[in-house]
């Protein structure tokens, strides 16, 4: 199917608030443009290729041939000389149709990609002539109307299969896409590589596996230059057009509509034609929401058991969930009751560990059960403790003693890990242990209002335990601090980035791959395109709070940093025909290449975390790819690596679950279950957990300056007033550790009579304080220290081959 950069995914859950969000990383059904067929389908072929020719130019031409009495003349209806306007109406009922489209485009589209059966057929830009959206696109249907330019300049194509070469003629569709890259027109990112529209076009194709892809009804726009070109007057014996077995007929100049539901063909003269695009069985919405209760569900279940894409990944029993759920749906049905039957569907949705699956929240279940608090948020260290990362003052918690860092032992005279790991989060369910275990620590401490909590704790650098009764209060910091998405305002722009200044390095936020989709590339390329201006030599994506979207346009901008068109792998879906998953070989995910001015060659990290989802983790991914980027983070991704579909279920009620099996180029499922794990990964402590700064950002920056700056050697620690020696290798770089106390004065003092010596000064995150490298001399003196700090003394070379013997004083200056 058309694969539309608007039809995507399910977005990771915004968790607070327990609100979904759902992205998709590769393009679902409703989206699958330009698809070849598939490779293994026997089809007829014409007994002559049909030829590729510009159209001629309105010129002086020889005097018409006679006409070929061989052919019957077309089925022309309403002969008023032909089109000149064509407007119609686009109906969708796809959830996801409007995601992320900017500049929706309603176009004629050179039928010669399908005519030749060429997957890669790219429409030339001059035969992209541009009709107007008449209507509030994002109210279905909308209209549009598209005035026919006078000669059109799309590609002839000789389909009369007469076995010898004539002029040929035009073949259109008319047909919807979304500009994003580049001009108003469609380029091969745009058209997602090329072929012909198989959804939301005014032809209908064939969902058959043996004829996926031909078209088999709508209409087409046929321009003739003369009266003397065949078209088809019917698909012929094989049901296939453009076929050897076409019957072909005589077809007059100029424009005519041709109707491929009569038979034979009818053609269309009329001036003003009205020609409505069509949605796809396969695109549309599935509805079950006129079913009953039970109905419905056994109907969403009958449908899950088939498309479902991970059930033997996950190992689940669909007839066992049935048999579990159904009793719940006929109660809710025989009390006539809306809530028993959110909470059914709710909990049948909690009951398949995927984190791209959805159903109702029950707004007041999530409500009862969170709105109290004690004014902590807990997370788990590396070395197995529970501690609280957050206290509100006078809360309390607070106000029993509980410091910050403080270990939390027991709630309610359970162990801390047996209480946390039977707490149900509302934000489910997961993918991935990891995010299970993160939204478990932040539902663990959220009550009913009102309710009595015993707690038991040990205070940091204390051996005695404590314990408290502590009663939940009104409180949301404590709950919005331990959010995944803790910070986001909502008004910020899919993409934000900045220069860092102690680094100069370049740092980047991509938030959605859901919002404007116009907006995020132009935000990017404007990004790259200052990179590369200002020779800046390394680049921070943060990638840390993004809930998904556009697989496609994930895709697309992790191509900007790779000067191959490599593939990227493949999505199997459930296909009726074949009964099983396919992996349609025409739809592998690739890189296309943009302009190579835009192309960032630079050091690569890229930040990851449990709050990156989906289309989000395709992206992470994608980076890897050749070793192009280092991934630090504390934590994988979310671990969502499938393509989504939403049903309609009763009472305005939805569910969504994933169909689509993503695997990378050799076949593996390498997202689902798994996530993006970082290369760098940064420990979770006390320290990084109660730091003021952002540790996990500091580690990137610090990795970035030892891929710049070579190998980093710890040279220890130098005291005030010490003079030590030292021997610095070529393309090497040491650092000694100064613990000084505010108010020191100090001076710092290199020589060597083997290269030229230069000092680098950073704290303790890796974050640069400042350098020698633009001072007259590589000493810096009278330095004074603001407050306790662990200072890194850097030495190097200021030519990076150089290298030997030195010597580095410390001087503590007097005030």
């Amino acid at each position: 199917m058309k694969r539309l950069s608007l039809t995507l995914v399910l977005l990771l859950p915004l968790l607070l608030g327990a609100c979904r969000q759902q992205d998709d990383p590769t393009p679902t059904p409703v989206q699958e443009a330009a698809d070849p067929a598939p490779t293994n389908t026997a089809r007829p072929t014409p007994t002559t290729r049909p030829t590729e020719t510009e159209a001629p130019a309105p010129a002086e031409t020889a005097a018409p041939e006679p006409i070929r009495s061989q052919w019957p003349p077309a089925e022309v209806v309403n002969d008023e000389g032909g089109a000149v306007s064509l407007s119609g109406e686009v109906s969708y009922t796809n959830p996801f149709f409007t995601l992320g489209v900017a500049a929706p485009v309603i176009i004629l589209e050179d039928q010669t990609g399908f005519v030749q059966r060429d997957d890669s057929f790219l429409m030339p830009v001059k035969s992209q002539t541009l009709g107007q959206i008449t209507s509030d696109f994002f109210d279905s249907p909308f209209s549009y109307s598209l005035a026919l330019p006078i000669e059109p300049q799309g590609l002839l194509n000789d389909v009369d299969q007469d076995g010898e070469d004539d002029l040929g003629l035009q073949v259109f569709a008319v047909a919807y896409w979304t500009n994003t890259f580049g001009d108003p027109f469609l380029e091969e990112r745009d058209l997602y590589g090329g072929g012909w529209s198989t959804a939301y076009a005014s032809t209908r194709t064939s969902e058959e596996a043996e004829t996926e892809r031909e078209i088999i009804g709508g209409k087409l726009l046929v321009y003739a230059p003369d009266d003397q070109q065949g078209f088809p007057g019917g698909f012929g014996d094989d049901g296939l057009l453009f076929t050897a077995d076409d019957p072909i007929v005589q077809v007059p100049q100029g424009y005519s509509v041709v109707d491929l539901d009569s038979e034979p063909f009818i053609f269309d003269r009329s001036r003003n034609q009205t020609v409505d695009l069509i949605e796809p069985e396969g695109a549309a919405l599935v509805d079950y929401s006129d079913l009953s209760y039970s109905e419905a569900f056994q109907s969403l279940i009958d449908q899950m058991s088939l498309e479902y894409a991970f059930t033997d990944l996950k190992n689940i029993d669909w007839e066992a969930l049935r048999q579990q759920f159904l009793p719940r749906f006929e109660e809710a049905e025989e009390r006539n009751s809306t809530l028993a039957y959110q909470r059914a569907l709710r909990d049948f949705a909690w009951a398949i560990p995927d984190g791209h699956i959805s159903g109702p929240l029950v707004l007041q279940d999530f409500q009862e059960s969170s709105a109290g608090g004690l004014g902590i948020a807990i997370r788990d260290v590396d070395d197995g403790r529970t501690i609280v990362n957050f206290l509100l003052p006078n809360s309390p918690a607070d106000d029993a003693g509980i410091e910050l860092g403080a270990q939390i032992l027991s709630i309610n005279g359970q162990p801390i890990d047996e209480y946390v790991s039977q707490v149900q989060p509302f934000s489910a369910p997961f993918s991935t242990d990891h995010v299970r275990r993160l939204q478990q620590l932040r539902y663990a401490t959220r009550f009913e209002l009102g309710t009595q909590v015993e707690v038991a704790w040990r205070n940091a650098d204390e051996s005695q335990e404590e314990s408290a009764e502590l009663i939940a209060v009104p409180e949301r910091e404590s709950f919005s601090f331990s959010s995944l998405n803790s910070g986001l305002s909502g008004f910020e722009q899919p993409v934000e980035y900045e220069r860092l200044a102690e680094s100069g390095f370049g740092y980047v936020q991509i938030f959605s791959f859901s919002d404007n989709s116009l907006l995020t590339v132009q935000l990017w390329e404007r990004l790259l395109r200052e990179m590369n201006e200002d020779n800046v030599p390394g680049l921070i994506v943060d990638m840390r709070q993004n809930g998904g979207g556009s697989g496609f346009l994930a895709n697309q901008l992790a191509a900007y940093f790779f000067d191959e068109a490599l593939e990227l792998g493949n999505t199997a879906r459930y296909d009726e025909d074949r009964q099983s998953f396919y992996f349609d070989p025409r739809n592998t995910r690739r890189f296309y290449l943009p302009a190579e001015e835009l192309r960032y060659r630079g050091e690569l990290v890229v930040i990851v975390g449990p709050s990156c989802a989906s289309a989000c983790e395709f992206f992470s991914y994608a980076t890897t790819l050749k070793d192009r980027a280092t991934v630090v983070g504390q934590y994988p991704t979310a671990g969502l690596g499938g393509s989504i579909t939403q049903v309609a279920m009763p009472d305005g009620e939805s569910f969504v679950f994933t169909t689509g099996r993503a695997v990378d180029p050799d076949g593996n499922i390498h997202i689902e279950g798994q996530g993006v794990a970082p290369d760098l990964r940064v420990p979770v402590t006390p320290d990084t957990l109660l730091s003021i700064g952002d540790p996990v950002l500091a580690a990137a920056v610090s990795h970035l300056n030892q891929r710049l700056l070579g190998d980093i050697v710890d040279g220890g620690e130098i005291a005030l007033g010490e003079a030590l020696s030292g021997e610095l290798a070529p393309g090497e770089r040491i650092r000694y550790t100064a613990r000084l106390q505010a108010g020191n004065l100090i001076s710092l003092f290199v020589d060597s009579d083997q290269f030229e010596p230069e000092l680098g000064l950073y704290d303790a995150q890796g974050n640069l304080i400042g350098t020698t490298e633009e001072a007259p001399t590589p000493n810096l003196e009278g330095l004074a220290i603001p407050a306790n700090l662990a200072l890194q003394i850097e030495v190097f070379a200021a030519d990076e081959a150089g290298g030997g013997s030195f010597r580095l004083r410390l001087v503590e200056e007097s005030p």
